[in-house]
């Protein structure tokens, strides 16, 4: 156990963006929430703006994104605004969103950190929960593997292994998490993928706004985006960013040594529901 303050911002604060499977241009609001219920997302495009909470057991299956939903309403692609939130522990939110998908900018999360740091975080006076690991934890899909160990810090170790990518071949990154460190180091990563995988989703229509300003693409043994890399390891640091964001929605301050290699979305969302039945049992947290 280890005490942390709830936090939301000071000011309400407004944007809008383009999505990236979607193609939808579409607006979101961010209201500071003062009542200690968490975050919750608002579907202000449907009738009587349902609302879908920001939390692992609303997490459902989708194909490179991370998507919630409830009683047939859904959003998705939330996974690097809500690693912004967790870097700065912003745990109190209320944001309405005029479609069923977050606006996607860069494919990083240096424009929320941004919006963030503009909006300013208040502190709030009430406890946030809080919770250390006591015992290894551990998922494995395929040839990957996500490995949660105690520790006295937030810290993630990833390695991502492409052996037939001349360009990627094997990047590894190691950090503790804080937000300078989050803003610097990872917030600026961008979403990446292999030509061969994504041209022929986006010749079916799975990605409707699949432009290189929204993500980084390697062909061979070069990116096609003309500025280059923004870190020689950046899509490991993504694969980072990604697992925060994932984790956020256990709605806790965490304090665990993360080991991924191989992995994504789908490692991260089974790994997060094992860490929550432990929650559960130890904090008792949902009675």
């Amino acid at each position: 156990m280890h005490s942390v303050k709830k936090k939301t911002i000071r000011k309400t604060i407004t944007f809008s963006g383009q999505t990236l499977f979607t193609d939808q241009e579409v607006s979101v609001r961010l209201i500071p929430h003062l009542l200690g219920e968490g975050i919750t997302f608002y579907r202000t495009d449907l009738p009587g703006s349902p609302s879908i909470p920001a939390k692992t057991e609303y997490v459902q299956e989708g194909m490179r994104t991370t998507q919630i939903g409830k009683e047939g309403v859904f959003l998705q692609t939330i996974e690097h605004f809500m690693a912004a939130l967790a870097a700065f522990e912003i745990d109190q939110l209320s944001i309405e969103i005029s479609g069923s998908e977050f606006p996607i900018f860069d494919g990083s999360a240096l424009f929320f950190v941004k919006l963030l740091e503009e909006a300013g975080i208040q502190e709030l006076a009430e406890d946030r929960l809080s919770y250390t690991l006591e015992e290894p934890c551990s998922v494995s899909l395929g040839d990957g593997y996500l490995i949660a160990l105690p520790s006295d810090h937030l810290r993630f170790s990833y390695t991502l292994d492409y052996p037939n990518s001349p360009y990627l071949r094997t990047q590894y990154f190691n950090t503790y998490l804080t937000p300078q460190i989050f803003k610097e180091e990872i917030a600026p990563c961008r979403t990446f993928a292999l030509y061969e995988e994504i041209a022929p989703l986006i010749e079916r229509g799975f990605f409707k706004n699949g432009a290189l300003e929204h993500g980084v693409v390697i062909q061979g043994d070069k990116l096609l985006n003309p500025e280059g890399a923004r870190f020689s390891n950046e899509m490991v640091r993504h694969k980072v960013l990604d697992l925060i964001g994932d984790l956020a929605l256990l709605g806790v301050s965490l304090k665990a040594h993360f080991i991924g290699v191989k992995t994504g979305h789908a490692a991260n969302h089974l790994l997060a529901k094992k860490i929550g039945e432990k929650m559960r049992k130890s904090l008792r947290i949902y009675e």
